[in-house]
């Protein structure tokens, strides 16, 4: 008797796969066909699928499919603390996200793996005359698996126009580390909330569909002043800098995953706040700040000491190319 033949995967070049889902209205009202490449054209359309599994002790990148412009170079295992850890560099080779594109990036990483997703440089949105630019964003953690999602910051340009969904799925008994920084735009050329639109979704939640979390931002820097939530105080309050933490893990206590932040972060030169997430599954931390540096080095003292809650090992100095 022949066995089964393998099971059809996904067409990534159809439509569907890659275009967000609900997109939001204020997004999706900018659809247009553009003067330059349409939407699903060769250059527009960004893919990446990874799958991790674990093989002779440490975590191997066991399936892959990349399409220009988003590829990764090979992994690398740079912990000595944790040589099983695979530690993976995103890019994308034109140099940012423009009008039109559609990216999608799936993440699956199976039991008992530890891998730790980080970019190559900030992300860049350029400045958009028609359509939109999407991103989609699929984050699988299996029974047991450790990983961290860490990419450097949204760096939205003057006119950009942008939507990103991102959706992670954690098993019981799993650890997903999520993080995320937006800018005000770009800073040293006077560029302030001067976007045209820059909505993002964050939702978290069990195999089976119950939800952990759900952090959804709309910022329309044009619609209605200080007190629209862009500058005031729904998000950034002022500043130039916001960025996320989110823990979802059955290791620890979600309390005593707080009180490592609230201890990571006292004293920094930056605003803070930390919370509990609902069926104590974990914790999250929202940072403000207006210099880069000082963020950036805040952020990283609440992942690193996460880090070494959850691990029993300090984090390592990370290494891109």
């Amino acid at each position: 008797m022949r066995p089964p033949l393998p099971r059809p995967g996904p067409d990534r070049l159809a439509h569907d796969y890659y275009t967000a889902v609900r997109v939001p209205p204020d997004v999706a009202a900018l659809a247009s066909v553009p003067d330059t490449l349409a939407p699903g054209s060769p250059a527009k359309v960004g893919i990446l699928d990874l799958a991790f599994a674990v093989r002779g002790g440490r975590t191997e990148l066991v399936e892959r499919y990349q399409k220009t412009p988003l590829q990764i170079m090979r992994p690398l295992w740079i912990d000595p603390a944790m040589p099983g850890m695979s530690h993976v560099c995103l890019m994308a080779t034109g140099g940012g996200i423009a009008q039109a594109d559609r990216y999608r990036m799936d993440f699956r990483c199976g039991p008992g793996t530890q891998v730790h997703l980080t970019t190559q440089a900030a992300t860049k949105v350029f400045r958009m005359e028609h359509d939109y630019a999407s991103q989609r964003v699929h984050l699988t953690v299996e029974a047991d698996a450790y990983v961290e999602y860490l990419p450097d910051p949204l760096i939205p340009f003057k006119d950009s126009r942008f939507y990103q969904r991102t959706e992670v799925t954690v098993a019981s008994g799993a650890t997903a580390v999520v993080g995320d920084t937006l800018t005000a735009g770009r800073l040293a050329r006077g560029e302030r909330h001067d976007y045209r639109i820059l909505a993002t979704d964050l939702h978290i939640a069990r195999p089976d569909g119950t939800l952990l979390a759900i952090d959804t931002l709309r910022l329309t820097p044009g619609a209605g002043g200080p007190g629209n939530g862009v500058v005031g105080p729904g998000v950034f309050a002022g500043h130039d800098h916001v960025t996320s933490l989110f823990v979802v893990t059955d290791r620890v206590p979600a309390a005593e995953i707080a009180d490592t932040l609230h201890e990571a972060l006292a004293g920094l030169d930056v605003l803070y706040g930390v919370s509990v997430l609902p069926r104590d599954c974990g914790a999250w931390v929202r940072l403000l700040g207006d210099r880069p540096v000082e963020v950036a080095a805040a952020h990283a003292a609440a992942w690193r000491s996460v880090h070494r809650l959850l691990t029993g090992h300090p984090a390592p100095d990370p290494r891109k190319p």
